[in-house]
């Protein structure tokens, strides 16, 4: 499936080496200002090339809108966009045509296609999720109408944790950190990782403020299952925890529990989800990243006929694939955001006869 999403929805295509990527979004409602220099910025946080911590592919990711918007504003219909791929090396990845890289989807893909990409992973590459970005960008300038917003920032690289969640400081950190005191060994650890040929694995935060009472559809397409989906479905993403998450496995059902005042909740262990529906308060997510697969030490493998071999891997790569899936983590949850509010006006009957009379 390469289509996610019931009411607002999006489906991306193309390939690492291939000409270009994209998506198609549908359910945008007709009339929403599209701002095209926001979403260039969304897709600059994401971009590579852009310092050290970051793979040296140098892709300009612009994106061009085909569809669906006119004078400025979306007319209801899809909305395509495409951004071409600029600074391919597939000549990097000639070494692995028959080979299958540990750590990396080359395997499964083979087996279950009998055909598969080579050149920088194919359709399984990250860079697939530039078009996420792009969509997603679409899906925040919806709800910001709204006043809903969705942040994120790094919580944690090789096992260094950031202690205070200072979202304002990620816009000016290299790795979108959320803690300006712990940022000096988060990358120290991912420089040393490096130069060692290797890479570390890390964590990111992503926030959603401003979500009214009500969004989540039990049984089967709660909103903290839906987010979780969407979260895993992110390349590299291994966990993904709801507010405590497993803490929460870990403690009393008193200490777990969170009070309700007449004004609001006392805390927030649950995450702004309770049955599967958010309940007012800031929805917590958290996603850990594996360390990206693609490193330069000599490993052992075997080939599409089944012989062992030990190879080396050339090419560009993230030594830390967290940093920019800090700003997709955050795009996914826009586009469930997004989602999850069209879903629900149709729940009451005031809002029916509110809407058509």
């Amino acid at each position: 499936m390469n289509r996610f999403g019931i009411r607002f929805s999006f489906s991306t295509f193309g390939e690492s080496h291939g000409a270009g990527i994209g998506c198609l979004v549908d359910g945008v409602p007709a009339g929403l200002a599209i701002d095209e220099a926001f979403i260039q910025a969304e897709l600059d946080r994401r971009k590579p090339g852009q310092n050290e911590f970051a793979t040296a592919r140098k892709e300009e990711d612009r994106v061009e809108i085909l569809s669906g918007t006119f004078e400025g504003l979306s007319t209801g219909t899809p909305i395509a966009m495409v951004i071409y791929n600029t600074n391919q090396k597939s000549k990097d990845y000639t070494n692995i045509k028959e080979v299958f890289r540990p750590g990396h989807a080359d395997f499964t893909y083979w087996h279950k296609y009998g055909i598969r990409d080579y050149r920088g992973g194919g359709r399984s590459s990250a860079r697939e999720t530039a078009a996420r970005v792009a969509a997603g960008a679409i899906a925040k300038l919806m709800i910001k109408g709204l006043g809903i917003e969705v942040q994120s920032g790094i919580i944690e690289i090789a096992g260094i944790r950031s202690e205070t969640h200072d979202f304002d400081y990620v816009s000016s950190s290299e790795i979108y950190t959320l803690d300006k005191n712990a940022e000096a060994a988060q990358k120290a650890a991912i420089l040393e990782a490096k130069n060692r040929h290797d890479s570390v694995g890390g964590a990111v935060l992503v926030k959603i403020k401003g979500a009214p009472i009500g969004l989540g559809e039990p049984l089967y397409y709660k909103l903290d299952a839906v987010l979780a989906e969407a979260m895993m479905g992110i390349n590299a993403v291994k966990a993904v925890e709801i507010g405590d998450g497993m803490a929460s496995s870990r403690t009393t059902g008193s200490a777990n529990n969170d009070s309700i005042t007449s004004e609001h909740f006392s805390t927030n262990h649950a995450g702004g989800i309770l049955g599967g529906i958010s309940n007012g308060e800031d929805i917590n997510v958290s996603v850990y990243f594996k360390p990206t697969p693609s490193i330069f030490i000599e490993q052992e493998t075997i080939d599409i006929h089944n012989a062992e071999q030990h190879f080396a891997l050339k090419g560009r790569h993230d030594p830390c694939v967290a940093i920019r899936g800090s700003v997709v983590a955050e795009s996914m949850a826009a586009l469930v955001i997004a989602d999850m509010l069209l879903l629900n006006m149709g729940r009451k009957m005031d809002g029916l006869l509110n809407y058509y009379k």
